[in-house]
């Protein structure tokens, strides 16, 4: 309750900012709802010429829905999210969020920069996940410009924030263009060495977000290699071949096929939970990093990034245990979700490429989310 009480707070102040913005003709937002304490969350549609929208709200830069059509035309809003923006704070699980200031799990919750120290929240076990209990998921973001193809949205966390040194200045813009690319621009800088991992955190349903299990939709991971982790899912520093594992996604694979493997991997993920080591060619943005398809509607999704590595989560968490949106309930693995990334555990992993942030760098990366359809070819691969 203080925790939540903290976050109301937060809040109400950033409210006041985050109406200045610059909107553009036809982008004018919508109310989304209010927070205890009267805080306005706000809602922004982008939208293109093929009838795709996404709907974002300025409580964690979140993506709230994403309308494409399948192969017949029919549109379905393809990510989970909440009707009700209290739920955003209470029962997510980082559904459509931004997440920060360091995306994926920090071992003992904590690290060292120059032989100090830094203690952070363990809000995973003994561990510190997205952040923190307020991360960047649970802020009021500042809508700097708004207008039907894109929005930019900042937020400043202030040196100390949940343990992190630095007073950290973030931008992220979300564009839609016509050739149904949804961009995720990552911009950061700082006032002191710390370090950064951000990511979109959507969960997506390519059949539509209530229509249960994925499990029969098919992916391609471009990685030779993964991070293997412990019982407690941090990274042992080992970075293992995916070949001869049900890890290997290095051909479409339906993602039911070898989840419940007795693998050792998969025990501990309860499933898929784990960071691929992107190939050389996926990590610059030559190649893409994953390719999702359900082979039902037809829709496809294609991930492009800058970063090394992706987690891919396989909604093993979900449960059933609260309402969505529109009355939907969503149970165990119906979700797919593909955080780009730098490797979780990087700050106490010198092996890993590193994610230390100085004064005076600029911290830019970018994401490419792109909806397709593939015609229907008479096959039928479905997991049940």
């Amino acid at each position: 309750m203080k925790l939540l009480t903290i976050a109301i707070i937060l809040l109400g102040l950033s409210a006041v900012v985050a109406c200045a913005t610059r909107t553009t003709a036809n982008a004018v937002p919508e109310i989304f709802g209010t927070l205890p304490g009267g805080a306005a969350i706000f809602r922004y549609e982008l939208r293109n010429d093929n009838g795709i929208t996404v709907g974002i709200i300025n409580l964690g830069a979140t993506i709230v829905s994403l309308e494409t059509p399948d192969r017949d035309g029919n549109f379905a809003d393809i990510v989970l999210g909440f009707d009700n923006p209290q739920q955003y704070l209470t029962d997510s699980p980082y559904f459509g969020t931004v997440v920060g200031r360091y995306g994926n799990r920090i071992a003992n919750g904590e690290f060292s920069l120059d032989g100090q120290v830094y203690t952070l929240a363990k809000n995973d076990g003994e561990n510190h996940l997205h952040g923190g209990e307020i991360g960047f998921d649970k802020m009021l973001w500042q809508v700097l410009q708004h207008s039907n193809s894109d929005i930019t949205l900042q937020l400043i966390s202030p040196d100390g924030d949940e343990g992190y040194p630095g007073e950290l200045t973030t931008t992220v813009t979300y564009s839609l263009d016509n050739t149904n690319r949804l961009t995720v621009d990552y911009h950061a800088t700082t006032t002191r060495p710390t370090v950064v991992n951000l990511t979109q955190h959507s969960y997506f349903n390519l059949a539509g977000h209530d229509a249960g299990p994925t499990l029969a939709h098919t992916l391609l991971i471009n990685a030779d290699r993964f991070t293997e982790i412990d019982k407690e899912l941090i990274p042992t520093g080992e970075l293992p071949t995916v070949s001869g594992t049900p890890l290997d996604f290095r051909e479409p694979t339906v993602i039911g096929l070898r989840i419940d493997e007795p693998h050792q991997q998969l025990v501990y993920g309860g499933g898929y939970d784990h960071n691929w080591v992107l190939t050389d060619a996926a990590a610059s943005g030559e190649e893409p990093a994953a390719i999702v398809i359900d082979p039902v509607s037809g829709r496809t999704l294609t991930v492009t990034t800058q970063e090394p590595g992706i987690q891919f989560y396989s909604g093993n968490f979900l449960a059933g245990a609260f309402s969505a949106k529109h009355g939907a309930i969503y149970p165990y693995r119906s979700a797919v979700v593909l955080e780009t990334q730098h490797f979780p555990d990087s700050p106490n992993q010198s092996g890993f490429p590193s994610t230390r942030l100085e004064p005076g760098q600029d911290y830019r990366t970018q994401t490419v989310f792109e909806f397709g359809v593939e015609p229907y070819d008479g096959g039928n691969d479905a997991i049940e």
